[in-house]
Order: C-alpha cells, then structure tokens, then sequence
C-alpha cells in the first residue's frame, strides 16, 4: 500500500480537515470544541470539517489498549467536561477492539454531505467516551447515524455492504504513517497552515497505558482563530 505523499493537503475556503481516531481523547476534546466554538460564534454555514482517518491500530499494528483510555479520561476529561466522558460501563466483552467500520462509516457518511459527516463522527465519540457503547458494531453505528437525525440510514447501510468507503480508509491510512500527519487530530486550514492537537500541550508519566498524561498548558481559544481563518466571508 503506498501512501499519496505528494497529495495536496489544503482544503478550499470554508472547510477545515481533521486527521484523528475516535480513540483518542484529545480528538475527542478538538472535535467537541470545533463544534462547540463553531455554534458560538455563528459560523455553520461559512464552515464545514472534513473528518478524516488516522487510524492508530494500524499505525500501531494492534488495538488501543483499554488501560490507556481509562488513563486519559479524568485528566483529559477536566480540560472540556462537556464533551462527555465517563469509565467504561458496559460488559468488559463489549469494549471495542477496533474503531476500522466506524471509521470507514463516517467517510461514508460524506457521499451524503460534510454534515451527515460530522454528526455520525460526533455521536460515535460520544457513543464510546460519553456512552460506553460498543462502536466496533455494526448495528450500534447505524443506531448512533439514526440518533444523529442527520444521516440517512439506509444509504450508509448500502455504503457498508458493498464498502465503498474502504479504499479511502485504506489510503488515509497509508497517509497518517508518514511524516505529513503528525498525530490525533491533525488540523489543515485553507491558508496551507496546519496545527497538530491544536491548543493542548501534553507529556506522560511512565509508558501509555501504564502511566498517565501530564498537560503542561491548554488554550482553548485557539479554535477561535482557526474557525475564523477557515471561514468563507
């Protein structure tokens, strides 16, 4: 699988592209305060996010370990609460053991709008971080896309059957094992400008899944200055 290296990353006017997982908790915090500053600052119609992967088991080469997950949640959970957060509820045996068909849903969710996107990527975050709902499922993704309001069910179904969305997976996450994507979440701006976990400066102490993440700063502002510069008008 080669990666498309020399692929221009910039998106047109009104539109900011985010490379994360659904894993990740600092995803988690960049896309609820994309949404979130959005709405305050009237911008929903000047712009739009382009979700894309950047699927960690790969990179990895195995599954997130629930041992760094749970380690992330109270700290990373204290920087924006209203993102939702809780320890896992459920049955151990419905902890996810890989975020691929959710990932693969919300790329498919884009032949029917940014929107559709956005809203079926937003409600699986909250499924896994805020729900402890098992989005490795199938009929729990579709479930989450029929709670969104937004996402036509049906067509993401036909799109998961025939798996029109994995070969842009594929290629995305060929793309996040070079040097051109960073981290969970990557942010690219119209201006050719692109910002790496924008705001949140972190360390850890001891190993991931062992120890625990250390914020030396956080400056939520950010996403103010970056929705402003993407915004069409």
């Amino acid at each position: 699988m080669s990666a498309p290296t020399e692929m221009d990353l910039t998106p047109p006017r009104g539109v900011i592209t985010v490379h994360s997982d659904i894993w990740c908790s600092f995803a988690h915090i960049a896309i609820h305060r994309l949404h979130a500053t959005r709405a305050r600052l009237g911008l929903e119609r000047q712009v739009s996010f382009d979700l894309r992967a950047f699927p960690l088991e790969l990179l990895n080469d195995a599954p997130s370990p629930r041992p760094g997950t749970d380690s992330e949640v109270a700290r990373m959970g204290s920087l924006e609460p209203a993102a939702g957060w809780q320890l896992w509820q459920a049955k151990d045996w419905l902890y996810p053991s890989t975020t691929l068909p959710a990932l693969e849903a919300v790329l498919a969710a884009k032949e029917q709008s940014l929107s559709a996107s956005e809203q079926l990527d937003l409600g699986l975050r909250r499924a896994f971080w805020a729900e402890s709902r098992c989005i490795s499922h199938r009929k729990v993704i579709l479930d989450v896309a029929r709670d969104t309001g937004a996402v036509d069910v049906d067509a993401l179904t036909e799109a998961l059957d025939d798996g029109r969305a994995r070969r842009a997976l594929a290629d995305q996450a060929a793309l996040s094992a070079t040097d051109r994507i960073t981290c969970s979440p990557h942010l690219f701006l119209p201006d050719g400008s692109h910002h790496a976990n924008p705001g949140i400066d972190v360390g850890w102490e001891g190993s991931y899944g062992i120890g625990w993440p250390v914020v030396h700063s956080d400056d939520p502002k950010v996403y103010e200055d970056l929705l402003l510069s993407a915004a069409t008008g």
